[in-house]
């Protein structure tokens, strides 16, 4: 099975075996008894995150497909359960049309519900992390079920449990506990300038989630097959964090915002003002996103080599003019930008 066919990079080699599992103990099952036999497990769902080696992967690729939405009021709260293989903006679509808010604000956002909890899937200054009630999950240390808390899963910027252990945890589930229809606080700059509000003001989650999925197009991160612009693993570096001290070494005019490990940066400003416009590339296979800089793209022939070819030169231009290391977003399988 060619992974290429299963990421929006459309990148990565072949797969010695793949499984579509479409319930939870078909998972289960499948991952434990790899297991047994020290079988390596790749599990993906959209693939959206992904940039997979061109050698591809010598071992199983699990593609998790479970279904399943349930809602549960208990307060003021709407507890909303989806399995790890349901997709990510149907969800946030089906949460408004049912009276639950809270996650409009990731409408737009590509994979599945299972990837949400790894990556502490963040934008326009929301955090799933902030609305996470458990994820059920399976151990494969323990070799059992369990459901764990958001203190547990130790959800960080763009970080958690699952990141930091990867070869620990299947996501099963998450429960979400969202609010019941109202408004929603705009959190983010650009959000707000769209919705002609101030940061801090309130709208209705249905206009929340029409603006960012316009602010998302015009960025080229909702998924097109017709715009290679599309054709990416999203935002591929994350924001750096530094110290105080560092981030008082750069131009006044850097975007900078107050966080628990210091100083976070804008990753996007650091890459234009270091030289890498957008449209930026090696070749003519693999470029910078004519419409976010951010975003590696490939413009249809690419190979993962030539997106890691163009990732170092990125890297490497900002760690030269500003000093600083990006680190990818991006889970990269099989390859390393070493």
């Amino acid at each position: 099975m060619r992974l290429a066919d299963h990421t929006p990079l459309r990148v990565g080699g072949n797969a010695m075996a793949f499984v579509a599992a479409t319930t939870e103990a078909e998972l289960i099952d499948t991952v434990h008894r790899a297991d047994i036999a020290g079988t390596p497990v790749l599990l993906i769902g959209g693939g959206s995150n992904l940039l997979v080696a061109d050698e591809g992967f010598n071992g199983v690729v699990v593609h998790t497909k479970l279904r399943g939405i349930h809602h549960q009021d208990i307060g003021d709260l709407v507890f909303v359960t989806a399995a790890c293989g349901e997709p990510w903006d149907g969800l946030v679509s089906v949460c408004l049309s049912s009276g639950a808010h809270g996650l409009e604000a990731l409408s737009g956002i590509p994979g599945d519900v299972g990837a949400t909890p790894i990556q502490n899937v963040g934008a326009y200054g929301v955090e799933v992390g902030n609305l996470i009630a458990s994820v059920r999950v399976w151990d494969r240390e323990e070799g059992q079920q369990r459901d764990l808390s958001p203190q547990e899963c130790g959800f960080a910027y763009r970080s958690s449990t699952f990141k930091q252990q990867p070869d620990r945890w299947v996501v099963l589930a998450v429960t979400f506990a969202l609010a019941r229809t109202g408004l929603s606080r705009i959190m983010y700059d650009q959000l707000a300038e769209l919705l002609d509000l101030e940061v801090g003001d309130t709208a209705l989650p249905s206009r929340i989630r029409e603006s960012v999925l316009r602010l998302r197009r015009s960025k080229g991160m909702v998924l097109d097959e017709t715009d290679y612009d599309t054709w990416s693993a999203g935002s591929f570096f994350t924001n750096p964090m530094v110290s105080i001290e560092a981030a008082e070494q750069l131009p006044p005019d850097c975007p900078r915002y107050d966080a628990p490990a210091g100083v976070k940066l804008s990753a996007a400003w650091l890459i234009e003002h270091a030289g890498i416009e957008r449209g930026f590339g090696l070749n003519d296979r693999a470029q910078i996103s004519h419409k976010h800089t951010l975003a590696l793209t490939n413009r249809g022939e690419a190979c993962a080599a030539d997106i890691l070819e163009l990732a170092r030169v990125v890297r490497d231009r900002v760690a030269s003019v500003y000093g600083i290391e990006l680190q990818p977003e991006v889970r990269l399988v099989g390859c390393s930008l070493d």
